[in-house]
């Protein structure tokens, strides 16, 4: 189907457009912007004026729960909640029940989603079977089923050797690994270590657990040359530790979560188990240096980390609830509200949710078809928002299954109105 999007404010962060415009569609591609093809005869056409019309969101970790744990949310919902975000393109991490370690698993995994013609769905691989840290997984034959990269999800790694010999099979096909820098003795605890945590006699995770991960990670990868993507930062000392990285010239991305991005210790209050998270949530100090490193280009990407948790999993004591929280569709207004406070031009805040992890998917995957930009040529997967708009967080305004999310009562700026993927409108707000 043709289809132009009438007089949106165009938004690309790869080519930095930002201009008022129609946006033009066939078959599931875009064929042009601003100016109309020649012979072009649309048959829909979208008004956009007044709303911004930008790539379809990329999320690099969106939990949906499927299989293992359909109790708590479904493929279904789960996808829903992401278009309803503006997201097209999600990873889905290998932390499933059974883990992703199997071929057959990601192509079941992979036909589900087709069926449901919503998002693009790209699964990260079980680095070793049923991650348990012990032996590698077949690393071919899940990248022939459909695995993008491969992960240890947020389990932290018991046996240097595993890693390293991991590290040496990656490198050698040329795989990415996504790693979450946890080091298994000090990751035991349910807030950041601190006086917060003392004072409320929470056990903690010192920014140590992280750092000493990394060092681990970049002394391997010296060695080895392997490409690593680091997952979820949250302390000061450890983005320091990837911005000497990459100055080294070592072949490291990394992300942090939208969590991170806002929200430190002290909101957790008196014991809201709605802050419980991991990586924990971390002071002052550890939160500026996110923001900082978003700015100079250390942290490259900002990704939801939606993990939905049922009321059996958060409804306890702090130290005993389940960690995650849901925030597939608060990944596009938390963006708003962070190049809102820091006073950065909104396509520069965008990218760090189209086009730079777009890029970090390409950079494991080159055969992947593009996203992450509004380019003729590029797959028609599009988010019209409506910048005027306001929303209040909470149940009644989610479509994931489950609404437990430290932003409940939130009100945040701006509201997708419109997804579509390859050209066709799969959510639209009512």
């Amino acid at each position: 189907m043709k289809i132009v999007i009438k007089g949106g404010r165009l938004l690309d962060p790869v080519s930095g457009t930002d201009q008022i415009g129609n946006l033009y569609i066939a078959a599931g591609r875009i064929v042009g912007l601003g100016q109309e093809p020649d012979g072009f005869e649309s048959a829909r056409q979208i008004e956009a004026s007044g709303k911004w019309v930008l790539p379809g969101l990329v999320d690099l970790s969106v939990r949906l729960r499927e299989p293992g744990f359909e109790h708590r949310a479904t493929l279904e919902s789960e996808m829903q909640a992401a278009l309803a975000g503006g997201v097209t393109s999600l990873v889905l991490p290998p932390d499933t029940d059974p883990a992703l370690d199997e071929p057959g698993l990601v192509e079941m995994l992979k036909h589900r989603a087709r069926q449901l013609h919503q998002a693009n769905l790209y699964p990260l691989g079980a680095m070793t079977n049923q991650l348990e840290g012990k032996i590698i997984t077949e690393m071919a034959e899940l990248t022939e089923a459909g695995c993008i990269a491969f992960s240890q999800a947020s389990l932290p790694l018991m046996d240097t050797g595993v890693l390293h010999r991991a590290m040496q099979y990656a490198k050698t096909y040329g795989y990415t690994l996504w790693l979450t820098p946890l080091e298994a003795a000090l990751s035991k605890g349910v807030a950041a270590s601190g006086p917060f945590a003392s004072r409320l006699g929470l056990t903690g995770v010192p920014e140590q657990a992280e750092t000493i991960a990394l060092h681990t990670l970049f002394e391997l990868q010296k060695v080895t040359g392997t490409r690593l993507h680091l997952c979820r930062l949250s302390s000061a000392a450890g983005i320091e530790l990837v911005r000497q990285a990459k100055a080294k010239g070592l072949p490291v991305t990394c992300d942090v979560s939208l969590n991170h991005l806002h929200l430190t210790d002290l909101d957790i209050g008196f014991f809201d188990s709605n802050f419980r998270l991991d990586p924990p949530l971390r002071g002052q100090r550890d939160r500026d240096a996110i923001r900082a490193g978003l700015l100079d280009g250390t942290i490259d990407a900002v990704c939801s980390d939606h993990t939905p948790v049922d009321d059996d999993g958060k409804l306890l004591p702090f130290s005993e609830a389940e960690p995650g929280a849901t925030g597939v569709e608060l990944l596009f207004s938390l963006i708003v509200k962070w190049a809102q406070e820091e006073k950065i031009p909104v396509v520069q805040a965008l990218g760090r949710i189209t086009a730079a992890p777009a890029a970090i998917l390409k950079a494991g995957a080159p055969s992947l078809p593009g996203c992450g930009a509004l380019s003729v040529g590029a797959p028609a997967d599009i988010a019209i928002a409506d910048p005027e708009a306001s929303w209040t967080v909470g149940p009644d305004s989610l479509q994931s299954q489950s609404a437990h999310t430290p932003f409940s009562g939130y009100e945040l700026p701006g509201r997708v109105v419109m997804t579509l993927v390859g050209g066709r409108s799969v959510w639209e707000c009512v």
